[in-house]
C-alpha cells in the first residue's frame, strides 16, 4: 500500500465526520449563498478555526465567481493547499553533527517521532546520537534507550533528575569526538503551562549553541492531532520559548476533524514538516500540502 492509500486509510475518521460532507455538498450543486453557509459550518467544525475558514472561503467565491466552469470541489482543494505550508525535512544536513530539539508534551508522540526521525536517518547511512534529555520520568530515559537499540542509534543518558542540558551537551561532545552525523535531542513533556519547563528548554538551546554556533539547526514541536485547538495552545507557548522551525503531526489516524493542519499555519506560521497516521514506520511521512487534502476530501491523486 502507497502512502497516499495509508494517508486516505489514516484520515478515515475525518473524512467521514466532516470533509466527506463537504464532497457531497458540491456534488452537482451550484455554489451559492446556501452551500456556502454550510460549507462555512463544516470547515469551523473540522477544527480549522474562523480565520482559516473565512480565507478559504472568500477566496473560493472570488474565483468561482472568475471561473464558474472550474470544478468546485478541485477549486476548494487548491485554495486549501495554499492556506497549508510544507518546508523539506532535512534530509541532506550540510552541518556536522546536525542538532535537532525535539519538544511537545507527554502523551503527543514524541518518543516514537524521535525514534522514526532516527531510523530515518541511520538508513540514509547517517550515524545519530540520541540525547535522553528527559529526565524527568525515568520511563523516558528507559523508553528512548530501547527506541535507540532498536533503530541503531548512540543513546546518551543520565540518572533521572540529571540537569538535562548537560545531557545534551555531553551528546554533542560525543557527537562531535566521534564525528557522528545526526544529534537528536529529546526534551521532557509536563505540562505545556508549566514555566519550569520552558526555563529548562531555553537552558537547552543556550548550552549547545555555546559548544556549537547555530545550533540547534532544527526544533521540531511534536502535535497530536487529535488535540484540535489545544494543539494550537501548546505550539504559541513552545514557539515563545525555543523558536519552533517545524512541526510533526501526530495521530491524524485517531481524530475525527483534521483541520488542525490548518490553524497551526494560520495562526502560528510554522510549516508542518512530517505527519503519522500510525505507529509503523512508514506511517510517518513528509508532510505534502495536496496529498494531505487529497485524502481529506475523498480527491484521487491524480486529479
Amino acid at each position: 500500500m502507497g502512502f497516499f492509500d495509508k494517508l486516505k486509510n489514516g484520515l478515515a475518521k475525518a473524512r467521514e465526520n466532516v470533509f466527506g460532507s463537504i464532497k457531497t455538498l458540491f456534488s452537482g450543486k451550484i455554489l451559492d449563498d446556501e452551500l456556502l453557509e454550510e460549507l462555512e459550518e463544516l470547515l469551523i467544525t473540522s477544527d480549522m478555526g474562523m480565520e482559516t475558514t473565512n480565507n478559504i472561503l472568500s477566496e473560493l467565491k472570488k474565483r468561482y465567481k472568475k471561473d464558474k466552469t472550474e470544478d468546485s470541489l478541485i477549486l476548494l482543494r487548491d485554495i486549501m493547499v495554499e492556506n497549508l505550508s510544507s518546508e523539506e525535512f532535512v534530509e541532506k544536513p550540510i552541518n556536522k553533527p546536525h542538532v535537532i530539539f525535539v519538544v511537545g508534551v507527554n502523551g503527543s508522540g514524541k518518543t516514537t517521532s524521535i525514534a522514526k526521525i532516527s531510523n530515518r536517518y541511520i538508513k540514509d547511512g547517517k550515524t545519530v546520537v540520541i540525547a535522553a534529555a528527559d529526565t524527568f520520568r525515568a520511563a523516558a530515559i528507559e523508553q528512548i534507550k530501547h527506541w535507540g537499540e532498536k533503530v541503531g542509534a548512540t543513546v546518551i543518558s543520565h540518572t533521572k533528575g540529571s540537569d538535562a542540558a548537560s545531557v545534551a551537551y555531553d551528546s554533542l561532545i560525543h557527537a562531535k569526538s566521534k564525528n557522528k552525523d545526526i544529534v537528536i535531542i529529546d526534551t521532557a513533556g509536563r505540562l505545556h503551562t508549566n514555566s519550569n519547563l520552558m526555563e529548562e528548554m531555553k537552558k537547552i538551546k543556550r548550552v549547545i549553541s555555546k559548544e556549537l554556533p547555530n545550533a540547534p539547526h532544527e526544533t521540531l514541536l511534536v502535535i497530536d492531532g487529535t488535540t484540535g485547538q489545544n494543539g494550537i495552545a501548546q505550539a504559541k507557548l513552545f514557539k515563545e520559548a525555543v523558536d519552533v522551525s517545524g512541526i510533526i503531526l501526530t495521530k491524524l489516524d485517531g481524530t475525527a476533524k483534521g483541520g488542525v493542519a490548518f490553524s497551526i499555519y494560520t495562526q502560528l506560521g510554522i510549516p508542518i514538516k512530517m505527519i503519522a497516521v500510525g505507529e509503523k514506520e512508514d506511517d510517518y511521512q513528509m508532510f505534502d500540502p495536496k496529498m494531505y487534502c487529497d485524502a481529506l476530501l475523498g480527491i484521487e491523486e491524480k486529479q
